[in-house]
């Protein structure tokens, strides 16, 4: 864990009234003083065989996606966590029945239970679990393209049942027991990983999705459509239940510095934060957005730096709680792809990185009294949480980085413009602007 924010200024209140803001309060960072965090999960061993250093200083929590017990996140894959009906599409072979309606629900828990016993010591600390179960989607809608193998095996499942029924009511049955199985798959592996791990924050990968895709259209606007947004809210069920969401930005190489990268990853973040707010909680659930250095799908060409800005930046500036920066055994099993990573970390990402979690930190002790974290007030908006180079310098220190500067009065009284507050759970904060003097040290 990063040291807690340090400071060694004088704060002094100006303006008068506070704004009053109408956003939900949100959970409290997991990472104390730490209002957007980055995750690394990524695998590293290969590099280290080969000598060649990574440099991960910028993240306030390093992990792989490698079956490690004791670690900040935990991911589950298919084949970490319980017993998983699916079907291997490209060997047309049944795993555990196939389809959730086949699947043994009591033999999954069992098994459930004794992985999540070893992977997440009863004792954990706060901490994040991915479940990874991509095979099959909840909503019968949505298993189109190769998953669609889901629905014709359940119509035969529905046909074995009621053999006299006619197409369409079949269809209507099938679709009905796909997604109560479907559905009693993901509440009650959820709940018992809650049930044993409540210091954990708990959600599935891909959830919520927004499926804007379609960016090669000159009118392309990155906005979830009205029928996926109710989708969305068909699945109350889930949002009830997870403590976390992490939606997927991985940005495809055909939308390198291309301003439609941006309102790709904006609407599906923001689809994500509203429906973070659908569970009638005191509090809304936090988003970590899964990234990647890579562009996606390839293994040799990184984010550029405007790309950066519109996926990290974009997810801090929205209010996002982090970002997990995700990679495969096979983006870095070679000394050429290891170098090609670390030279990188170095000289683009990193910096940008600690930049932006300055910059949200900043942002929250000026603006929210560090009670909250800064949110644009126009999601649409191009504003973004960033130290201005001008004044701040990006550091690396033995085991960590530091920005060291003093934000100037424009650069406070934009994001006092453009930025409000959403308080943490159980703290009362404004947006009003605080001046700041002398050096500002910001320990990423």
């Amino acid at each position: 864990m990063a040291p807690p924010f340090l400071s060694c200024v004088t704060l002094c209140i100006i303006g008068s009234i506070a704004t009053i803001f109408a956003l939900p309060p949100t959970e409290p960072p997991l990472i104390r003083n730490h209002p957007f965090v980055a995750i690394w999960n990524a695998p590293t061993d290969q590099c280290r065989q080969f000598h060649i250093p990574l440099d991960t200083a910028a993240f306030q929590a390093v992990t792989t996606p490698a079956a490690v017990p004791g670690q900040f996140l935990t991911i589950f894959y298919e084949d970490r966590l319980g017993l998983y009906p699916k079907v291997n599409t490209a060997k047309r072979v049944l795993y555990r029945g196939g389809i959730p309606q086949n699947g043994n629900l009591t033999e999954h828990l069992s098994k459930a239970q004794s992985q999540i016993d070893h992977y997440i010591s009863q004792d954990s600390s706060p901490g994040l679990v991915v479940i990874d179960w991509e095979s099959w989607r909840p909503l019968w809608e949505h298993n189109w393209g190769s998953k669609r193998i889901y629905q014709k095996l359940s119509i035969t499942h529905a046909l074995q049942m009621a053999p006299f029924l006619a197409s369409k009511p079949i269809s209507k049955l099938a679709k009905s027991q796909f997604e109560l199985a479907g559905r009693r798959f993901m509440e009650k592996t959820i709940s018992l990983g809650i049930g044993e791990r409540p210091s954990r924050r708990w959600g599935f990968y891909l959830f919520p999705d927004c499926y804007n895709y379609g960016w090669e259209k000159p009118d392309y606007t990155g906005k979830c459509s009205t029928k996926i947004q109710k989708q969305n809210n068909q699945m109350l069920w889930l949002w009830e239940r997870s403590t976390a969401l992490f939606p997927s930005i991985y940005l495809h190489l055909s939308l390198r510095n291309s301003p439609k990268a941006t309102l790709y990853v904006r609407n599906r973040v923001q689809e994500a934060l509203r429906v973070a707010k659908l569970p009638k909680r005191p509090y809304t659930m936090p988003v970590y957005v899964y990234s990647r250095p890579l562009y996606r799908d390839q293994t040799q060409t990184f984010q550029s730096q405007k790309d950066l800005v519109s996926t990290i930046g974009e997810s801090a500036a929205l209010g996002a709680s982090g970002v997990v920066m995700w990679g495969a055994t096979k983006d870095y099993n070679n000394k050429a792809s290891c170098q090609s990573l670390s030279e990188y970390l170095t000289s683009t990402f990193n910096p940008y990185i600690a930049n932006v979690t300055a910059a949200a930190m900043l942002c929250s002790q000026a603006l929210c009294q560090g009670k909250g974290r800064c949110v644009r007030k126009n999601y649409e908006s191009g504003h973004y949480l960033h130290l201005n180079p001008a004044y701040f310098t990006i550091l690396r220190t033995d085991r960590n980085y530091v920005a060291i500067g003093l934000p100037s009065a424009s650069d406070m009284e934009a994001w006092a413009e453009n930025f409000t507050c959403q308080c943490y759970a159980g703290q009362s904060c404004s947006s009003r602007l605080l001046h700041l003097t002398n050096i500002k040290l910001i320990w990423v």
